[in-house]
């Protein structure tokens, strides 16, 4: 998938425009950097379109713990969204990822992230 394929994809599950779902795909990608550990975040980062690659540059090897309120809480101060929309938006850019890695790598993502995490994808999906 091409950088603009998945932009294009997160405005229309996201219901936002292309400006705001692009803001909002580069903030979730950060957060996401934190949350999962460094080798993780290497491969996704490796599969992912060359726009969104360097979000995906892990800050630190060992991932933060933090569940979905607290990654959707950094998602708000990255993008500037509003929060009643945060977790909605989240998992709109969250639900393209199958659309653009392999089904194994999202699978390790998922795997990474916990149940909370699918069960919010699931809800966009």
């Amino acid at each position: 998938m091409k950088y603009d394929e998945f932009i294009d994809a997160v405005s229309e599950r996201a219901g936002l425009p292309r400006d705001e779902a692009e803001s909002l795909t580069h903030a979730v990608m950060r957060t996401l950097a934190e949350r999962l550990s460094g080798g993780e975040a290497e491969d996704l980062r490796a599969q992912l379109p060359k726009g969104l690659q360097e979000d995906l540059i892990p800050p630190q090897e060992e991932a933060q713990g933090f569940d979905v309120s607290e990654f959707t809480r950094r998602v708000v101060q990255r993008s500037g969204i509003d929060p009643a929309d945060a977790a909605a938006a989240t998992a709109a850019v969250l639900s393209v990822l199958p659309d653009a890695v392999s089904a194994g790598e999202f699978d390790d993502v998922l795997s990474q992230l916990g149940l909370e995490y699918a069960a919010l994808i699931d809800a966009q999906t």
